[in-house]
């Protein structure tokens, strides 16, 4: 294959949607990034406007070929990376009579609560290795369904937000298998719609999208459309697959059993496996890659997202010692400040449950907090703390994804976090196992342009990709602070269980009164 092979990548996202040209070694020759933002109308909803996302899409896409300075027609393929578990309600022509509701939404916590106490809802994990949890379009239907059930009744069709943004390029209605995956109503071993699922919540099949394959393409119908995003008409554009799953694809792992840690806004710990593997405790996911790939893992809803609340929050106006505010970029900062604290943040835990959790605890009521707070704690252990915690949130789903797949023989790491050397060291300390860094963090983009070409049909398989992921770097663990970080893992652990309770009686006090004003 040639190495000068370009394909195009378009990660949706939660915060932006990214629009990447990538050569066959991940290379970014052309690159933009359109942000959006999150609407929070009631306590506990997260929502988007997805015609916000489209315009967002249409717009990184022209501006990235725009700043390859590329002819359109040297690009091979686009693919689509989109976000998991997103859901609005359309109309036959495709208009939006709901906002999108994104992963992080809890509004169905109590349709979840009733859930998880029926004898249906383990079988209807273990069918189609989505968690019951609040981010299920599952669970947010049952809320539709209770609370809005005229929207649930007369909407045409029930979609993601990546279903709105191809309908409004190609003109139809059509999901892939790996985001229908993702849903709680896709059957994993069928490859198909759990009519069994749609039954028990009375949803017509027909309400859904039909599916398709993560290879399937299509052009766009008009030369306008065309040039509106500033690409060759005749270009194929790839349906793609779930952000979560190319986030594999990207980092090298699309066909090997790697194991892929990602933080971004959220972070996932996730491995490729050859055949569906559910977990008979459901502290793992396991969603589509291709027909014939699977990817297991879990996700944490509290990442970066953590590290920006703690910015925003807790650093204003702070002071570098003197009596001058900080100059420097505030990460940087703060990530300095915690390298100056040991690892255990001298006794300092940080439970980095912000926006409730998913894997392995699948608790939309966990809440955050420091605990161990004494009056020798200073800024540097509450970041380093925070850090920390993020990484033992990952750990905990690590050590289910070992029972499950067997031991860990290689990490690798993507996503924003990637770029910090002392998170970096942090994560490969808990592991107790080295880390390798590829040379690009854009692994999402990367991996749905991979899956582009194998669409376009300039690709055969997934594994040749996966020798194009070159490692840049090589994180060694230090075994005397794993040591250390095992014993604070254990505490962690006991902290969780010993709150769970805590935890819900605080959500429902948050429930009643966050949005109350201050006297």
């Amino acid at each position: 294959m040639s190495q000068n092979l370009l394909m195009l990548g378009i990660d949706v996202g939660t915060t932006s949607a990214k629009s990447m040209i990538f050569n066959t070694q991940g290379v970014v020759v052309g690159s933009s990034e359109v942000s959006y933002p999150t609407l929070s109308p009631q306590p506990a909803w997260s929502e988007q406007d997805p015609e916000v996302i489209l315009q967002a899409v249409k717009g990184s896409i022209k501006q990235a070929v725009a700043s390859s300075g590329l002819a359109p027609n040297k690009i091979a393929a686009a693919g689509f990376s989109t976000a998991m578990h997103s859901l609005l309600a359309v109309t036959k022509d495709g208009k939006a009579i709901t906002n999108s509701i994104i992963w992080s939404d809890n509004r169905s916590s109590e349709q979840v609560r009733k859930l998880k106490q029926t004898k249906e809802a383990s079988a209807f994990y273990m069918r189609t290795g989505t968690p019951i949890h609040t981010m299920s379009p599952l669970s947010k239907l049952l809320w539709m369904r209770e609370h809005t059930p005229n929207v649930f009744n007369d909407a045409y069709k029930f979609i993601s937000i990546k279903e709105y943004i191809w309908f409004h390029l190609f003109g139809e209605f059509v999901v892939d298998y790996s985001i229908a995956s993702a849903t709680g109503l896709f059957h994993l071993e069928k490859n198909e719609w759990d009519l069994d699922i749609l039954s028990s919540i009375g949803l017509p099949i027909d309400k859904l999208s039909p599916l398709v394959p993560v290879t399937y393409k299509k052009e766009l119908p008009y030369t306008s459309l065309a040039d509106e995003l500033g690409v060759s008409q005749a270009m194929p554009f790839v349906i793609g697959a779930s952000d979560g799953v190319l986030a594999n694809v990207g980092a090298g792992a699309g066909a090997s059993d790697k194991t892929i840690i990602t933080i971004g806004t959220s972070g996932a710990i996730r491995r490729t496996v050859d055949k569906p593997i559910t977990d008979p405790l459901q502290r793992t996911f396991c969603y589509a890659l291709t027909e014939n790939k699977w990817v297991i893992g879990g996700a944490t809803n509290n990442g970066g997202n953590a590290f920006r609340w703690f910015r925003d929050e807790w650093s204003k106006g702070k002071s570098s010692g003197g009596d001058e505010p900080v100059t420097e970029d505030l990460y940087e900062y703060l990530l300095h400040l915690a390298s100056t604290s040991p690892a255990g943040a001298r006794g300092l835990v940080f439970m980095p449950f912000l926006n409730g959790e998913r894997a392995p605890y699948w608790n939309p009521d966990a809440r955050a907090g420091y605990i161990g707070i004494a009056n020798h704690h200073t800024q540097a252990d509450f970041t380093r703390a925070l850090l920390e915690g993020v990484i033992f949130s990952i750990y905990s789903v690590g050590t289910a994804l070992q029972e499950l797949g067997g031991p860990i023989k290689e990490i690798r790491a993507s996503g924003g976090f990637a770029r910090s050397e002392l998170w970096l060291q942090i994560l490969a300390d808990v592991f107790g196992h080295t880390i390798e860094i590829p040379a690009s963090y854009h692994a999402s983009a990367f991996g749905a342009g991979i899956i582009a070409l194998i669409g376009g049909g300039q690709l055969d398989h997934l594994e040749e990709s996966d020798r194009w992921t070159d490692v840049t770097q090589m994180i060694e663990p230090d075994l005397t602070t794993h040591q250390t970080y095992a014993q604070i893992f254990e505490i962690y652990q006991s902290i969780y269980l010993a709150l769970e309770k805590p935890f819900q009686q605080l959500a429902d006090i948050q429930k009643t009164h966050i949005h109350q004003p201050y006297e």
